[in-house]
């Protein structure tokens, strides 16, 4: 075909794809209903233009020569739909319906493909393998129908999640079974059996998942090279989309499907804090450019063949397409309405209301994945004719009828079900946000109107205005609400307010992405704490939030085996930074709350808020007063860091300002910043942690070491193991004592004692000698206090150190007599104490 009639062609397309939204708006149909229609009426009328004017015959004709296969829908349009909607996806909402979603992705597909194939095996004569295969090909919700549909119709959250997750999923189930029938009819391979079915969809879903994984995360460390080039940045994700389903398909032999969305959620969930500030801003609608002109085409490439499928049917076939449509949706209620709520009593899975299931069983919509796959079986020359035709006729039939009877229909039965409507709880927030923001634009243009001379007779219909709509809220009155709801909406509020402010730290580089993908993800963990349990869910989510990371206590156990610190260095700068940027962030959520919650929820509800937040800024603060004392240096460091790197920005942007506004030209421009990154490259320079843990440099700080010969310090040096204790972490419990003896190297350590009473031991300080000495009636517990560097001998090596080396011994020794004779007295008191009446 020539190139410049196939460019022609395709620009008719679009061209008249561009009118479609709007006429569907006006209409009132579903953008990829109305997609259908068009394309059908185009698959006519492209065989019968020879009474079309010149222009308008040539770009018919240059359609009509368009050659579409399977492999145009599988491979050129599938994989950029799967990618839009797997970017645009959160996935921590899809992990937490991962249940029902997989429920209806897997298990569903199977049981639509069995229920279809035995039922029309029992009325017609295809065949079972047949009819089992046309089953896999009805299985799978199209995501093209379906996203489109329940964006346009308002669908809530929830639910657009459970059905776009299935979408999502479901492709890879059919594809898989669809391939095994397929070889089955052609003669390929051992035969049907439920063992091959089984495994090769295993090998296929958990294959394609890995491999899309492992690219998806290659192409997020990309994403580093190529920072400050946006439109190479974008290109890259293009270019992911396709090598993921390609590769994965023809070089791996796993899911392509699988492969593209799970690394499409990669890159949506990751790619973010990896991307330069500017892709991610342009990202998303690049994307949903993508999407629209994919979705467009593949809807009307296929709407195109189905007059050309549905030519040769008889009505045999047709009362067959009306019983596949009565089975399909039998067989999706037994999953929704039977299954799925076996699946909520256990913890795989989640409740889904019963308006959720029905709409979920109706809009199961197909489209044009599905008559892509029908499309395959009329290439194969292994089918027989007749079960080609068959298949065919019976996919098209079926799609059109969930298009034009469920796509039509589910508007108003979401409608019906009140889904499109806001919870009373919501209603009454809107309310009150809308009187709070029209009295405010009230006064503001007052003010203006006063300003700039209008007349008073304009003004006061402009005010006229805002008091009929301000009349018009009803329910605006938050004492409706309990103090509990309007505590946990405003504990909402200000939790998804937080991961904002965490993504703007990102966005201006005040923190590198490795700590923003830490900070934004526990940024998602506590709004889904608040989500789920309201106060009490933030309050055991703040305490979560201080708690050491489980790559921290690895680290530790590491350290404390091993004597490796490079790694617990590592955790404890991460941990430093992480504090220090949560601390500034708790700050002004406080003053946020204080400032907005009040007005929008009520005072009351306001200072409970306000409250929550401040102590979990105490709990912050807690946690780095002892760092900040243990490692003051690399304190100053960090507030110089953040400090440098706020001021970095505000240069950039001021920098930013002057350019857009003509103030300075581009050589300029490029010129100030170059001199900004010499300027500040200092602050990106991350100076290591110095744990200090070598027992030669600490030793040197313990008193009772001082004066030995160096003979003697090499000798000790090699018998002492450097340890680091956390604060209030237990030094020697319950069972540990007579094992080892412990040097305070630095900070300070809690001695509890049976009477209650606690002694604080500092610098220089050893204790657990009494122990190796034989006494063991007193056996305290010991905490650290702080951070506290400890220098831990054991029992084997303290007594061939005292035996080697006289003068220690002798200062061992002296100390604990002193205690020892501590100890006797205390016994006294004790036991006088006790015969006291």
């Amino acid at each position: 075909m020539d190139v410049g009639l196939l460019v022609f062609g395709l620009s008719g397309l679009l061209t008249l794809v561009c009118f479609m939204p709007p006429l569907a708006g006006r209409l009132k149909l579903p953008y990829s209903v109305l997609l259908a229609i068009v394309g059908c009426l185009l698959g006519i009328v492209v065989h019968l233009h020879g009474w079309a004017p010149p222009v308008l015959r040539d770009l018919l004709d240059s359609i009509e020569r368009f050659e579409i296969s399977s492999d145009t829908f599988l491979m050129v349009f599938l994989p950029v739909l799967l990618f839009e909607t797997a970017l645009s996806m959160n996935v921590r909402r899809l992990m937490d319906d991962i249940g029902p979603i997989l429920m209806m992705a897997i298990v569903a597909v199977v049981v639509c493909t069995v229920v279809v194939g035995f039922s029309l095996n029992a009325v017609s004569s295809y065949g079972l393998i047949v009819c089992l295969l046309l089953g896999a090909i009805v299985a799978t919700t199209d995501p093209v129908a379906v996203v489109g549909i329940f964006r346009e119709v308002g669908a809530p959250k929830r639910l657009t999640t459970l059905v776009e997750g299935e979408s999502l999923f479901n492709d890879a189930a059919s594809i898989a079974l669809y391939s095994v029938l397929l070889a089955a009819i052609g003669g390929v391979g051992d035969g049907l059996s439920a063992g091959s079915v089984l495994g090769d969809f295993l090998y296929a879903f958990l294959g394609g998942g890995l491999a899309g994984y492992l690219m998806g995360r290659a192409a997020c460390y990309l994403f580093a090279w190529l920072r400050g080039f946006p439109t190479a940045e974008i290109t890259l994700t293009l270019t992911l989309a396709y090598l993921s389903f390609f590769i994965s398909e023809h070089y791996l032999g796993v899911s392509g499907v699988v492969a593209t969305v799970i690394a499409g959620l990669v890159v949506g969930s990751a790619g973010r804090t990896r991307m330069s500030p500017a892709t991610f801003e342009h990202l998303s609608s690049a994307w949903e450019q993508f999407g629209f002109w994919a979705n467009s085409l593949i809807f009307l490439f296929a709407s195109m063949l189905i007059p050309r499928m549905m030519d040769e049917a008889d009505w045999t076939e047709l009362l067959l397409v009306l019983l596949l449509f009565v089975v399909t949706l039998v067989a999706r209620a037994i999953v929704v309405f039977g299954l799925l709520p076996l699946l909520g009593l256990t913890r795989l899975g989640t409740k889904v209301s019963n308006p959720y299931k029905t709409v979920m069983l109706w809009g199961g919509l197909r489209g044009a994945v599905s008559l892509a796959l029908a499309l395959a079986v009329t290439e194969q020359d292994s089918v027989p004719p007749e079960a080609r035709q068959f298949v065919a006729v019976a996919t098209t039939g079926f799609v059109l009828m969930t298009l034009f009877i469920n796509g039509i229909s589910l508007r108003p039965l979401i409608r019906m079900l009140g889904l499109n409507q806001l919870s009373p709880v919501e209603r009454t927030i809107r309310n009150q946000a809308l009187t709070i923001a029209l009295e405010d634009l009230q006064e503001k243009t007052d003010e203006i109107a006063k300003t700039d001379h209008i007349s008073p007779e304009a003004s006061k219909r402009i005010h006229a205005v805002f008091d009929g709509s301000l009349a018009s809220v009803h329910d605006s009155q938050v004492s409706q609400m309990s103090l509990e709801q309007r505590v946990a909406v405003g504990l909402g509020i200000v939790a998804r307010r937080e991961e904002e402010m965490f993504f703007d730290i990102l966005k201006a580089q005040i923190v590198d992405w490795r700590m923003a993908e830490a900070l934004l993800a526990r940024a998602e963990r506590l709004e889904d704490a608040v989500r789920t349990g309201g106060l009490k869910g933030f309050e055991a989510a703040i305490e979560a939030d201080v708690r050491y990371s489980p790559g921290f206590r690895m680290a530790l156990r590491v350290h404390y085996t091993f004597g490796f610190q490079s790694w617990l260095a590592r955790e404890l700068a991460q941990r430093f930074s992480n504090l220090m940027t949560k601390r500034s962030v708790a700050q002004r959520l406080i003053q946020f709350a204080s400032e907005q919650i009040g007005p929008l929820l009520g005072e009351d509800a306001a200072q409970r808020i306000v409250g929550a937040h401040q102590r979990r800024l105490d709990l912050i603060e807690a946690s780095l007063q002892a760092l900040n004392l243990q490692y003051p240096s690399y304190a100053l460091w960090l507030q110089e860091s953040y400090l440098g790197r706020v001021a970095r920005e505000l240069e950039r942007m001021r920098y930013r300002s002057m350019l857009d506004q003509f103030l300075i030209s581009g050589e300029v421009y490029a010129d100030l910043m170059g001199q900004l990154k010499g300027r500040w490259q200092h602050i990106d320079r991350h100076p290591g942690l110095d744990m200090e843990m070598a027992a030669a440099d600490l030793i040197k700080r313990v008193p009772l070491f001082e004066g030995l010969s160096a003979d003697s310090l090499r000798a000790i040096c090699r018998l002492l193991r450097p340890r680091l204790a956390l604060p209030d972490q237990p030094v020697l419990g319950a069972g540990r004592h007579g094992e080892e003896m412990c040097i305070v190297a630095s900070g300070a350590v809690a001695v509890h004692l049976p009477d209650g009473t606690a002694i604080e031991l500092g610098s220089g300080e050893f204790f657990g000698e009494l122990a190796l000495l034989g006494e063991r009636q007193v056996n305290p517990d010991v905490t650290s206090l702080g951070y506290s560097k400890l220098l831990m001998l054991s029992a084997r090596d303290f007594h061939a150190l005292l035996a080697r080396d006289a003068d220690l011994r002798d200062r061992i020794q002296t100390v604990a007599k002193q205690r020892m004779r501590a100890i006797e007295v205390w016994k006294q008191f004790s036991q006088q104490a006790q015969q006291l009446p």
